[in-house]
């Protein structure tokens, strides 16, 4: 199966809860690095840190296939 159309095929509802959790990670640390004003460095490191962790927990939520035969 190719990655097409595995990304295309029916998500399990656990993975899209996760999928969801992992875009509000995304939009959490979008926001802090569009904030205006200056946040110490710890901040912005862990919003990457975040940013990071939402966008792969989402690839790969995204991945997962429903097989209803097994």
């Amino acid at each position: 199966m190719g990655i097409i159309t595995r990304m295309q095929e029916t998500t399990p509802k656990f993975f899209k809860i996760l999928r969801n959790i992992g875009v509000a990670l995304a939009a959490v640390s979008a926001a802090v690095f569009a904030s205006p004003v200056a946040l110490p460095a710890i901040i912005t490191d862990i919003a990457g840190y975040l940013a990071l962790a939402g966008t792969v927990m989402g690839a790969v939520s995204q991945t997962a296939v429903l097989n209803e035969g097994e």
